[in-house]
């Protein structure tokens, strides 16, 4: 562990004699991401993991091994840390999944990340827009894992290209992504996560179709989460103009 109580990954920032804006500067073009000085800031610290892609940029840029820079993420102590404080609630019915993923769009004040290509539930794209169009320093983020399943997405997409620019920025920083993420091997997420809680959809516990139940998070679960949305988005495609959704195909699926 590094000296007066810094982690390893943050030592071998200091000690290869970077800054947090140069560590950034030369890790992004090894990952092929766009992580920013608060991620890694983030990362040295012992509360959010760093996701495998990054922990291999890092391993190449520091030239130190990975059980090394992240022990302080990997303890026991903290993972049981992690699974105590991310006991939820349970929901078990369609109509209750809804409200609660609309609960929490209605809830977010800095952050609200969408993941997935599949929503098409018309009441809960609503409530994403309204929360774009009444709240301007809200920062949307939505991570596409291949084109949009549904029309209802689609057509969600266009109306918020056209509720915000996603080139503008407001107090430096862009209030709306859209990033779509290749599929290839990557296994798709559904997860609405705020600053302080999320709902992430699971298997159905009545038939083998669907996802109509779900679990209710808050705390560092909720935050952990708008962390993953934020860095899969970063590493996405930017989907940057309104001609960029518009040329999406709907894959009906």
């Amino acid at each position: 562990m590094g000296t007066s109580g810094e982690s390893e990954l943050k030592h071998a920032q200091l000690e290869k004699n970077l800054t947090l804006e140069e560590a950034v500067t030369e890790l992004n073009p090894i990952t092929g991401g766009m992580s920013d000085t608060s991620q890694l800031s983030a990362w040295e610290s012992e509360r959010p993991r760093t996701g495998l892609r990054n922990r291999r940029g890092l391993v190449e840029l520091y030239g130190k091994p990975s059980e090394v820079l992240f022990a302080h993420q990997d303890g026991q102590s903290g993972v049981a840390q992690a699974l105590h404080q991310a006991q939820g609630t349970l929901i078990t019915r369609w109509a209750d999944l809804v409200e609660a993923m609309t609960s929490v769009v209605a809830g977010a004040r800095q952050h609200l990340v969408v993941t997935g290509s599949r929503s098409r539930e018309k009441t809960y794209l609503h409530a994403i827009e309204t929360a774009v169009a009444q709240n301007p320093d809200l920062v949307h983020t939505r991570v596409l894992y291949g084109p949009p399943r549904h029309l209802e997405l689609a057509e969600h997409l266009v109306r918020l290209m056209g509720l915000r620019e996603p080139a503008e920025r407001r107090n430096g920083v862009r209030t709306l992504s859209i990033g779509l993420v290749d599929r290839g091997e990557t296994l798709e997420r559904f997860f609405v996560a705020s600053e302080s809680q999320t709902v992430v959809p699971l298997p159905s516990l009545h038939s083998a179709d669907g996802f109509d139940c779900g679990i209710v998070l808050g705390g560092e679960a909720a935050a952990g989460l708008v962390r993953h949305g934020r860095e899969a988005c970063a590493a996405a495609r930017l989907l940057g103009t309104i001609r960029d959704v518009r040329d999406l195909p709907v894959r009906h699926r």
